[in-house]
């Protein structure tokens, strides 16, 4: 590509610098760090032509420089770059049945703040009065300045809430109502900010690709245990969404039913994954009369004094997830899986020791298995990769920036024509670069 640089003049040359940039932006949050000249290599472009973006987006105040890269070699120390924490925010809204949380994040990919509600899932009235009073809090974090730097609400949440309340053991309660209930828009018509939905799965697993793991792998199986297990597949660094946005949902795969007394039958001779792998299925096993109330730090509480009810759970978690990852493995024959949870340390290093000899053990002859790691963000992840849409659909490069197209606006809350896929080319391009760890 010589500098996008000979094709075109008027709106296209437009376009087209307005494409770069946003790679750039990419390449930037992927690698957390890079020189010009990396920069220049990555994109293709002169130094000259990189440089004028370089300046551009820092005056829109959207990257800093952030000092000298002194490496012992000769020339002048290269000057680093990063992407400016306050140079654009956004909410991330995490919903689930037995939980919502809400968190405001910088460009950066740091949370600045959250409101956390262990609570059954209350009418959707009320959840969205509870949540409005929770972004009106996090939005005085800002000053008047950053507020018009907010760039939407990122909304995750499993798809049907009202859906497979037998096999979770959950009260009927008030998840009929949410069946036809349009979360997305209400907030946007309360807000008046864009809101953008996704499964909680997929959307945590952007936060793993954006900030975590992703920054050095390409492909890889991405899980989530919450009140229900999710999950997220990414492919060539891509997002893989599927036709209903419900790829890799793995709590639907059919597995032996559960061997605690205290599992609800299964309605036919097979459970789904969501009925054993799940933080419900704990609480349910550790107090079956009362398991509703029962919040995380209860759930955590009980692994560190080592409950007894706590390692069966657990072990009839591991069986389940084992058989599933055996046939999610035969099927993608994929070399990663990423495994987060609602629960902190030291459950999950517990939890992928486990399931990595269960995996292991369940292998057919002549057949490998996958790579187990743990996740990134524990309990965060699904509120980070909720806030990391918005910032996604305004700040990523897509086709329809060359076309002209609509770059970032929402057609049904948040939902664009072009929804199918996140950007490989970009998310390849930032591998190029050095991608350190990260440290928060």
């Amino acid at each position: 590509m010589e500098e996008t640089r000979k094709s075109g003049r008027g709106s296209n040359s437009a376009q087209l610098r307005r494409y770069n940039e946003r790679i750039v932006l990419q390449i930037l949050r992927r690698a957390s760090e890079a020189s010009k000249a990396e920069l220049a290599r990555a994109v293709q472009l002169t130094n000259a032509a990189i440089g004028a973006i370089i300046q551009n987006l820092i005056e829109e105040g959207l990257i800093v420089e952030a000092g000298k890269r002194h490496d012992g070699s000769r020339g002048q120390p290269a000057t680093i770059l990063r992407l400016a924490p306050g140079g654009a925010y956004s909410f991330g809204v995490r919903l689930d049945r037995t939980n919502m949380e809400t968190v405001l994040m910088d460009f950066a990919g740091q949370i600045i703040d959250r409101r956390l509600h262990d609570m059954i899932l209350p009418a959707p009235e009320k959840a969205l009065e509870i949540l409005l009073d929770d972004l009106r809090s996090l939005r005085g974090h800002l000053s008047e300045k950053d507020q018009t730097r907010i760039t939407g609400i990122g909304l995750a949440q499993p798809f049907n809430l009202g859906a497979w309340l037998h096999d979770l053991g959950l009260p009927e309660a008030d998840f009929r109502k949410w069946d036809d209930y349009d979360l997305a828009h209400a907030l946007q018509d309360a807000t008046g900010l864009p809101v953008f939905s996704e499964n909680d799965g997929t959307a945590a697993a952007v936060a793993e690709l954006f900030y975590g793991l992703g920054r050095q792998k390409d492909d890889f199986l991405y899980l989530f245990l919450g009140p229900a297990i999710g999950g997220g597949l990414i492919l060539k660094g891509d997002v893989v969404r599927g036709t209903t946005g419900n790829a890799a949902d793995v709590a639907m795969m059919p597995v032996p039913p559960s061997s605690l007394p205290t599992a609800p039958p299964p309605r036919q001779s097979f459970d789904l994954l969501l009925a054993r792998a799940s933080l419900v299925a704990l609480a349910r096993h550790l107090d079956p009369d009362h398991f509703p109330e029962l919040g995380r730090n209860d759930l955590q509480a009980a692994l560190e004094r080592d409950d007894v009810r706590f390692r069966e759970w657990m072990a009839d978690c591991v069986a389940a997830l084992a058989l599933a990852l055996r046939s999610a493995y035969a099927l993608l024959d994929i070399p990663l899986v990423v495994i987060d949870g609602d629960l902190e340390d030291p459950f999950r290093s517990r939890f992928r020791e486990a399931l990595n000899k269960a995996v292991e053990e369940a292998a057919p002859e002549m057949r490998q298995s996958p790579e187990i790691q743990i996740g990134s963000f524990g309990r965060d992840a699904g509120a980070i990769g909720a806030a990391s849409l918005p910032q996604f659909f305004n700040f990523s490069p897509r086709a329809a920036i060359l076309t002209g197209g609509k770059e970032t606006g929402p057609a049904g809350a948040g939902r664009t024509e072009d929804r199918a896929g996140f950007p490989a080319r970009a998310a390849r391009l930032g591998s190029h670069l050095a991608m350190p760890n990260r440290t928060d």
